[in-house]
């Protein structure tokens, strides 16, 4: 007599739902720390150009902008695309854009250059951040928070990369420095054909079929209230970024005023702040899943917000010092604002995660074009003082819904 499986297969479906996949999730945040360390080659070289090439500051918010409107307003339409269509391929296809990209920065002989090989590097993110947040949630179980996390830290430690790249890269070797990186570019499309395959096998499965028929089960009254809170959402996060952006595109030309250091020990300060907020979204993740989302998003801007209008009259010990705290606090949030956002908008994970980590980011490159206008029109001092009331905005979460509102939403869904 045949034996028969004690596990009947629907069972089995399900255990695979819930079992998280750290081995794509571990892949697939190495390839966000590529993507990022990437991009934020362009700050990085912000001091060389400005130098060399004898920029204004508000040419290098252009720059800035060009990088962040290519790179994150992009993103919702390429997550609205691969809602509809999903596709591997883009994976390693946008790496390819940004391997283009760095060699053409390297050699970039002008501005108007600069500007080009931005574009590429820009449209390279555009294309790997909503499907690289669609593999986390693929492979993340019933560990969300986690999982966002994992693929945020990624992300995020390779940003905070860029005030090393000036002091170890760009200053000793100058824009052809960014040569170096097209062999990063070649090792994340290596990475990113292996998550495309491991992506591919998923779609033939129905996994991303079933997550996404859960997009059709809110009520029509709830709608309006949704949208609602994905504007507040938006905009807390256009908010934070702006004051991210500030802090990582102009605090070194500051403390190189202020204190007169040289650009390579003020990119040294700023990478306190940058490296302490990637520690900050790995440990906001489970913390959210913990205490709450909304509870976490309020209190990643609260908690910061007095430091921060401390932070431009401080003495220069208490800079770093009150640059790392700020930078992991206020930074805390970032995976748990996305995890929030796919909880609004279920089955959406594409379009919401181009929407939270690419228009209202990108929304951030805006400001950094006008900070730049208004350095050089009113100096750079005033402007930090200005930038440090940002988190006291953070008030506005409590427009946000809680989780347990959120909760009774999808469970009142219609079937």
């Amino acid at each position: 007599m045949p034996k028969t499986s004690a596990t009947p297969p629907s069972a089995s479906t399900s255990d695979d739902a819930k079992r998280t996949i750290f081995s794509v999730l571990l892949a697939i945040s190495l390839v966000h720390l590529f993507n990022d360390s990437m991009q934020s080659v362009i700050p990085a070289i912000f001091p060389i150009l400005k130098e060399t090439m004898q920029l204004s500051y508000t040419q290098i918010g252009w720059i800035a902008f060009t990088i962040n409107f290519t790179a994150s307003i992009m993103q919702p339409f390429v997550g609205l695309f691969s809602d509809k269509r999903p596709t591997p391929a883009l994976l390693p296809l946008g790496m390819a854009f940004t391997f283009t990209g760095m060699l053409l920065l390297a050699l970039a002989p002008s501005y108007t250059a600069v500007l080009v090989a931005v574009v590429f590097v820009g449209l390279g993110s555009a294309a790997f951040h909503p499907e690289g947040s669609k593999v986390s949630n693929l492979a993340a179980g019933n560990r969300r928070g986690l999982a966002q996390s994992i693929f945020q830290v990624g992300g995020n430690a390779g940003q905070s990369l860029a005030p090393l790249l000036t002091s170890l890269i760009f200053v000793p070797f100058g824009q052809f420095g960014a040569i170096g990186f097209t062999g990063v570019a070649a090792a994340g499309i290596i990475v990113q054909i292996f998550i495309a395959r491991w992506y591919s096998g998923t779609l033939k499965s129905g996994a991303l079929s079933k997550k996404a028929r859960v997009a059709r089960t809110i009520k029509p009254e709830l709608k309006q209230r949704i949208r609602f809170a994905m504007v507040v959402l938006i905009l807390l996060v256009f908010i934070r970024s702006w004051y991210v952006s500030s802090i990582g595109s102009y605090y070194s030309f500051l403390l190189i005023d202020q204190f007169k250091v040289g650009v390579g020990e003020a990119q040294l300060y700023v990478f306190l702040f940058l490296a302490a907020g990637a520690v900050g979204t790995f440990f906001g993740g489970p913390l959210a899943d913990r205490f709450g989302k909304r509870n976490l998003i309020f209190i990643s801007m609260a908690a910061a917000a007095p430091l921060a209008l401390f932070l431009p009259y401080a003495n220069l010990l208490w800079t770093g010092i009150l640059l790392a705290l700020v930078g992991f606090i206020v930074t805390s949030s970032f995976s748990v604002t996305v995890v929030y956002a796919q909880m609004l908008v279920p089955g959406r994970i594409g379009m919401v995660s181009g929407l939270i980590t690419g228009l209202a980011f990108g929304l951030g490159g805006i400001g950094a074009l006008v900070l730049g206008n208004m350095i050089d029109a009113i100096g750079i001092s005033p402007v930090m003082q200005i930038c440090s009331f940002l988190p006291m905005l953070g008030l506005l979460t409590f427009l946000l819904p809680s989780d347990q509102k959120l909760s009774e939403w999808t469970d009142g869904a219609s079937d």
